[in-house]
């Protein structure tokens, strides 16, 4: 459904339900905010540009907390560098709960680690983080993974012969890569068809969670859910490949040797044939299936999407990519891989992949969480269960960290000697007890792609630099770059 349609529906079904029933009365003390409406709650108060821009302007009133309520919904919200530390790792177990995402909420419901809450949660993320570990650190480490993926990408770049491509696919095809090998046991070839089209399910599915009708759809749920739209769209693609994951663990029970699994579903399967017995565990087949799917996603665009923008920034910014070249020249060389020990005696690219994260901004309102408990915060009190949304955008772009927060500029994460500055407003996988399970990959993903490909290749645009527009595809959910070409240039 177009979002010019949702709106007015959703204002008119609001009025119909406001004859029927009032406003839910909130318990505690909740932060000031704009009065609600009976259920439209602050409707009129969000703007086309979507929660971001609402949000921004709402806080300019009520200050780094303050509350909106998101049709019949109140949440908090935490701006600010102060306001979200404060919250997340001041006080990490009392904000440790996990909120919803309506459009995606008939798929992942409270299963795997990144939606789940409780003792399920506890459970799923020691699991995942130890048998990552392990499949990341074993026989071939994730280092190698990367290394080797790269130089698969290299050979690819090389076929285009500097011809202008679109970079997406094979960003996609490498990310993925990375996080099948540890949760399949194998990678893809970038021409098998089964591979590209649970790709293509992924970056239209990310699209449709990050666009206008999606937050709209945030707003009314309970009433839209009945009606066609991108939830929809988003329910039939995760089916597909959930079916995939489904044939996949079959394979890999019918083939499981106990002394030697393979990857993260062998492990799983050994783990629910331990506790079969246990009536009460969370080692059971869905949560299996939707947790390979969520390593499987988040895998894969979270990395992807800041490798596209990267690359449009050193388009737009050649000089910085130019610098960049420099060090790798002078660290690494031509006649090696990089590694990730080069990480520490590069402090200039290091820099820029920071600021590439900040700029691209790519999870801007943060994933929601929720209080595990009655909770007193800055002399308010936030019941059990309230929303609260730290807003990851105002800590990546707040001024009191960054001069020139609207502007790239590598510069943001270097000292007058031009060493690594770290920033503690610099969380783009969040922070505390929820941060992203894959920070660490993801970080060395970003180091190894990056510099292989500069390391080999120099880039040009069919655009002049001047006229590169940088404003983003969809920005909701999450913030997506525009598409466009690129050439690289064999060095």
């Amino acid at each position: 459904m177009e979002p010019s349609v949702l709106l007015p529906l959703a204002l008119l079904v609001g009025f119909v339900l406001l004859l029927v029933r009032g406003y839910p009365k909130a318990r505690g003390h909740l932060p000031p905010g704009p009065r609600p409406l009976p259920l439209l709650g602050n409707l009129l108060r969000m703007d086309r540009g979507g929660f971001l821009n609402s949000f921004k302007r709402i806080r300019e009133k009520y200050g780094d907390v303050f509350t909106v309520h998101l049709g019949p919904r109140p949440v908090v919200m935490l701006y600010g560098t102060e306001a979200i530390r404060e919250a997340l790792v001041d006080q990490a177990e009392a904000f440790s709960g996990r909120g919803t995402i309506a459009v995606v909420r008939p798929v992942f419901r409270d299963y795997c680690v990144i939606f789940s809450n409780g003792e399920r949660w506890k459970a799923l993320r020691r699991f995942s983080l130890a048998t990552m570990r392990d499949f990341g650190m074993g026989k071939r480490s994730v280092e190698e993974r990367i290394q080797e993926e790269a130089q698969c990408l290299v050979e690819e770049f090389r076929k285009s012969q500097g011809a202008p491509l679109d970079p997406t696919f094979l960003f996609q095809c490498i990310t993925a890569n990375i996080i099948c090998s540890i949760v399949f046991g194998e990678r893809f070839d970038y021409k098998d068809r089964q591979f590209l089209r649970l790709l293509d399910m992924f970056y239209q599915s990310f699209s449709l969670i990050s666009s206008f009708s999606s937050q709209v759809f945030e707003l009314f749920s309970g009433f839209l859910k009945y009606f066609p739209g991108a939830h929809r769209q988003i329910s039939r693609n995760m089916q597909e490949v959930l079916k995939y994951i489904g044939q996949s663990v079959e394979k890999h029970r019918a083939t499981l040797d106990p002394n030697n699994p393979r990857d993260f579903i062998d492990t799983y399967l050994l783990r629910m044939e331990k506790e079969k017995s246990n009536q009460h565990t969370e080692f059971h087949h869905e949560n299996l299936l939707i947790s390979v799917l969520s390593l499987f996603f988040a895998g894969t665009e979270t990395s992807s999407t800041t490798l596209r923008y990267g690359f449009l920034l050193m388009l737009k910014y050649p000089h910085v990519a130019e610098k960049v070249q420099k060090e790798i020249d002078q660290v690494i060389g031509s006649h090696r891989l990089p590694t990730l020990e080069d990480r520490t005696k590069m402090p200039y690219t290091d820099a820029v992949i920071y600021e590439i994260q900040r700029f691209s901004d790519l999870i801007p309102i943060g994933v929601p969480h929720k209080v595990t408990k009655d909770t007193l915060f800055r002399g308010y009190l936030l019941p059990k269960n309230t929303e609260v949304y730290p807003i990851l955008s105002s800590a990546l772009n707040d001024p009191q960290y960054f001069e020139q927060p609207d502007t790239f500029n590598p510069d943001h994460f270097l000292d007058a000697n031009g060493a690594l500055k770290k920033s503690e407003a610099f969380m783009p996988f969040s922070i505390g007890k929820r941060i992203c399970l894959g920070e660490g990959i993801a970080r060395n993903e970003l180091f190894l792609f990056f510099t292989t490909i500069l390391q080999n290749f120099s880039l040009s645009s069919p655009v002049a630099p001047k006229d590169i527009d940088l404003c983003p595809k969809e920005s909701g959910f999450g913030k997506l770059p525009p598409t466009y070409q690129i050439c690289f240039l064999a060095r």
